[in-house]
């Protein structure tokens, strides 16, 4: 007689709704840290600050995000992370409503800093779906969650262009507080609570020190160019930020609850994900930096299509539907191929969408095309790299190293931004306003040499990997054929028998 098993207890509305709540976070997200992108020149105009202090309304999120997520990641692997996401989603509103009153420069900056604050929630995202959802509907959600850290960029420039546009600069940063108050308000509903996790110390020092030292590397690309890039004050800061940066790893390696676990990087995998992710990172806000800023420029410079804030903005869509339409072409890939194989051919795709705005840039839709190339190389690149982290570390140990990971990427979206100012602004001549079309091309032309050097990483680093792995099973065979023989009879020797 079998006895039947119960039967699967129906998922509550509350457990459906996870998943979109999630993805709405994650969009939130990629939307509120690009509001400032599109509307630089705007704000440059209004405030009446330089192109290159104006992309700090940029810069600045990102550099925040790269210290507060993992401080987030960190304290998210604990048992408080439901608290943890609340309370930096309603640090974003705060954040999105000071950027979005008419108080000056200095508030928007601040105000943008603080919306900064969001960007570690993606990486808690998907620690919560790994921890809450089915072996395999986590991995499709996983996948899902990392794509929206870019799509979401895409879809916000033309929405944030429209408003500005329609109803000024600062109601475009509403529309920011009022996505993000709904946020939170959906996270309250539904976000489950982890309890069981053990708690640990917060690393306050690892987290200075990375701060300081991220915040001073920025500092010299931003400012390279109107200090001098020989000045004294400019390569003291640049060596004192390596010494701070090399005293983090120290000090992430020794201590007992670190804030991030550099240890991880010994997989290479893990290394191979995180190398990928912030040179990555960098050519990829490098190109959407510059569209914005090429789309825009007044016809009379020679170049551009003196377009307005929405149809720089709509540039961008391409982008944002690429790459939701990677997620089709991930699996696929990966199935006929392998999920580490992914990579090189996403940084191929993405070299080709540079090589085509370097040559085709005399028509609005050629970027179009331009930016739907990117959409889907950098699509295939970052969807995969979540999982392969996933993958090759422990279960407690998933919100540290994907907000890791997520810090990596911040940081190359920091510095992809900075650099497009930088060389802009080194290609910019005395007492103009805006840089020559020279500049555009030796940024496009950095951007290939980046897309080339980390496609050139994804394929040495596994490979590299996968030979040492064979050595290590060929050395462990030849190991265990030693050791037996060492104890198996010889010819002339007789097995001894117990009896009883």
């Amino acid at each position: 007689m079998t006895t039947a098993l119960p039967e699967p207890r129906p998922a509550t509305a509350r457990e459906r709704a996870l998943v979109p709540v999630l993805v709405f976070l994650g969009t939130v997200v990629a939307v509120i840290s690009s509001l400032g992108a599109p509307l630089i020149p705007t704000i440059a105009s209004v405030d009446h600050v330089s192109l290159a202090n104006a992309q700090w309304s940029l810069t600045v999120t990102m550099l925040v995000g790269a210290v507060a997520t993992p401080v987030m990641g960190r304290l998210g692997d604990g048992p408080r992370r439901r608290p943890v996401v609340l309370t930096a989603a309603a640090v974003v509103v705060v954040g999105s409503v000071l950027a979005a009153l008419p108080l000056g420069f200095g508030f928007l900056l601040a105000g943008r800093a603080l919306q900064g604050v969001g960007l570690g929630l993606t990486p808690l995202a998907i620690a919560i779906a790994r921890d809450n959802l089915p072996e395999a509907r986590s991995r499709s959600a996983v996948a899902l969650l990392s794509i929206t850290t870019v799509a979401g960029v895409g879809l916000g420039y033309p929405l944030t262009g429209l408003i500005a546009q329609s109803f000024g600069i600062h109601a475009g940063f509403w529309f920011g507080a009022m996505i993000s108050a709904l946020g939170l308000l959906l996270a309250i509903l539904v976000l489950p609570a982890n309890t069981h996790r053990e708690s640990h110390a917060l690393d306050a020092l690892g987290a200075a020190l990375l701060g300081l030292a991220v915040t001073g590397l920025l500092l010299v690309l931003t400012e390279g160019e109107s200090w001098g890039w020989t000045a004294p004050r400019l390569l003291v800061l640049g060596v004192v930020s390596l010494l701070l940066l090399a005293w983090w790893a120290r000090h992430e390696l020794r201590t007992a609850h670190p804030l991030v676990d550099l240890r991880a990087l010994r997989n290479p995998v893990v290394l191979t994900a995180n190398v990928t992710g912030v040179v990555a990172g960098v050519a990829m806000y490098l190109l959407m930096s510059l569209v914005t800023r090429f789309v825009q420029t007044p016809t009379a410079a020679g170049y551009g299509f003196g377009a307005s804030v929405v149809v720089a903005g709509l540039a961008l869509l391409p982008f944002s539907v690429m790459s939701v339409l990677s997620s089709k072409v991930v699996p696929v890939l990966a199935r006929r191929t392998s999920t580490a194989a992914v990579l090189p051919v996403g940084c191929a795709v993405s070299l080709l969408s540079m090589l085509v705005f370097l040559s085709a840039h005399q028509h609005l839709w050629q970027i179009l095309v331009v930016m739907a190339v990117a959409g889907l190389g950098v699509g295939c690149t970052f969807a995969v790299m979540p999982g392969l982290i996933v993958s090759s570390v422990p279960a407690r140990e998933i919100g540290s190293a994907v907000s890791f990971n997520q810090v990596l990427r911040y940081i190359g979206y920091s510095t992809g931004s900075a650099l497009c100012g930088a060389i802009l602004q080194a290609h910019t001549a005395a007492g103009h306003r805006l840089p020559s079309e020279s500049g555009y091309r030796a940024a496009l032309l950095f951007g290939c040499v980046v897309w080339v050097l980390i496609g050139l990483v994804t394929i040495v680093l596994p490979r590299r990997a996968a030979a040492v792995a064979r050595r290590a099973s060929v050395d462990e065979e030849l190991m265990v054929e030693e050791s037996l023989a060492d104890i198996a009879p010889g010819e002339d020797e007789v097995p001894l028998r117990v009896t009883s």
